[in-house]
């Protein structure tokens, strides 16, 4: 049973290792990942970089959120030095389950931040305020569940949301601000 953050962690396999490995989303990733540029937060950048911080991820290919929210923690970690591992959250419920989204819910992406040490400093996700905002907005419009039309709405909210996350570059830095927010 691994029960430390830095076992977790020495799990944990490369974002390299992640995205090769990406079927449903990895296109928008990283184009997301291209796209975007953080801004110039140099104070941020140095007191981050000064702690020395590491990333478990837990994550999942089909996962949108995921699709918007690791671009944006990789060009982080790129301007700071933050060592990045993703962990796949349906291979990893013993982890994910001390991190679920209102005590009940699996939602991810989830960011473990922990010092060199192994020490939890800080955990984000799985979705910046605005972004759960836009998502409930969507939810709306949806028939109730029972209906006969809900899977095929379902399906097209979906489909406008990843187009929606791929796209919206205000989402991008919505984002980025939450989980700079997170860290300072």
């Amino acid at each position: 049973m691994l029960t430390s953050l830095n076992s977790w962690y020495e799990k944990a396999i490369s974002t390299d290792t992640y995205i090769e490995s990406m079927e449903k989303h990895k296109e928008n990733l990283l184009h997301i990942y291209d796209h975007f540029t953080p801004p110039e937060d140099t104070d941020f950048f140095q007191q981050v970089k000064e702690r020395n911080l590491r990333v478990i991820v837990l994550t999942e290919d089909w996962c949108g959120d995921a699709m918007l929210n690791i671009p944006i923690l990789l060009r982080i970690a790129d301007k700071t030095n933050m060592k990045v591992r993703m962990l796949l959250r349906d291979q990893n419920l013993e982890l994910m389950d001390q991190y679920l989204t209102n005590g009940k819910s699996r939602s991810i992406p989830i960011f473990i931040f922990i010092d060199e040490n192994g020490n939890e400093v800080a955990t984000w996700g799985p979705r910046a305020e605005k972004i759960q905002q836009f998502f409930d907005h969507a939810k709306e419009n949806l028939p109730n569940k029972e209906s006969e039309g809900y899977e095929e709405k379902f399906r097209e909210m979906l489909l406008f949301i990843t187009r929606s996350f791929r796209e919206n570059r205000d989402f991008w830095s919505d984002v980025y601000e939450s989980i700079k927010m997170k860290l300072t």
